[in-house]
């Protein structure tokens, strides 16, 4: 389907060409629909998510499923790590933000729009429900639509008969400069583009939420700093032990930073590696614990990438979309 735009152009254009479809299909057929799916062409979607979906939003104006990336064969580590991320992300940091009733936001696949709700917000958008200049609309429709008062929700259960859980599965990049691409329009649209567009509207927990969203730029700078003075340590070592340079002293406040440090570093690879063990196993979660410094590093250059786009970006135009190139389950699985 052809969007009113030539393009090249973004993900919310190709939203708002289908919802124009959806309202002429609705104006020939004379029917309703109750809900909006979104999903991307190579989600492995459940067999009862759209049953799950049909029963929840009668009570709720959005719901989201998890999203567990799926082992990528050949990339153990750039794609594993989002199998560490989103386990973490799915399995914790959503539960307790649905928990605390601050905005969910949409992840763009396994997510439930109900109708009344992206009509409502289609008509005081001029027509259109997404927001053709954002990076992350899916992100920015989730907190709109709590913003408004919208009743969104995040859902983890089992399904009945083999009490799997009920998730999108796919692919995600599996080398260094696909996801650095992907994250640079994460950390852009969110950190950045969110703050700009979104402010601080919700009360304590929607504010928190959203410091922790929009945290990715400073937490880089502590992790370059953090690895900068690994290195520099090491190496001050080294010579120590190689020439008999005397290191300098360390004081007992120093001391017990360090330790304190370890111990919370030691707790969050210790968390991360959980949640990577319940959905993937314990093979996994070892993975999990080095793969940090991958996703580490990902973290950095996206971030210094998505503030050299930020700060030289025309503000005459809209923000440039960096398309993610999709896997496809079958096209991930080993060579013979």
């Amino acid at each position: 389907m052809p969007c009113r735009n030539p393009g090249p152009t973004t993900k919310a254009d190709c939203l708002n060409a289908l919802w124009k479809a959806l309202e002429k299909e609705e104006a020939d057929s004379g029917t309703r629909f109750k809900s909006v799916i979104l999903h991307d062409a190579e989600d492995v979607v459940h067999p009862e998510e759209i049953a799950l979906f049909d029963r929840l939003i009668e009570r709720h104006d959005l719901v989201q499923i998890p999203v567990v990336p799926l082992p990528h064969p050949r990339s153990r580590w750039v794609a594993g790590h989002y199998c560490d991320e989103f386990a973490e992300a799915h399995g914790k940091d959503l539960v307790i933000r649905d928990s605390l009733d601050a905005g969910v936001p949409s992840a763009g696949v396994g997510c439930a729009i109900a109708r009344p709700a992206l009509g409502a917000l289609a008509a005081e958008r001029g027509g259109l429900p997404f927001d053709a200049d954002s990076l992350t609309e899916d992100y920015e429709l989730g907190l709109s639509l709590a913003e408004r008062g919208r009743n969104g929700t995040f859902v983890r259960c089992r399904d009945a008969a083999a009490q799997e859980l009920i998730a999108v599965q796919a692919h995600f990049p599996a080398t260094l400069g696909e996801a650095v691409r992907q994250k640079t329009r994460w950390v852009a649209g969110i950190a950045l583009y969110g703050w700009e567009r979104l402010g601080w509207h919700g009360g304590i927990a929607d504010f928190w939420m959203r410091v922790r969203d929009r945290s990715t730029i400073l937490a880089a700078l502590v992790l370059l700093a953090a690895y900068l003075a690994t290195l520099i340590g090491v190496a001050l070592l080294t010579a120590a032990l190689t020439t008999g340079y005397s290191l300098p002293g360390m004081t007992p406040v120093l001391a017990f930073l360090l330790s304190v440090n370890f111990g919370l570093l030691a707790w969050r690879l210790a968390v991360r590696a959980l949640f990577t063990g319940l959905v993937y196993g314990w093979r996994e979660a070892l993975l999990a614990i080095p793969r940090a410094i991958v996703s580490n590093i990902i973290a950095m250059i996206a971030a210094r990438r998505a503030m050299t786009h930020y700060v030289f970006a025309r503000r005459d135009r809209p923000p440039a979309w960096d398309k993610t190139r999709h896997i496809f389950p079958d096209t991930a699985a080993p060579r013979p």
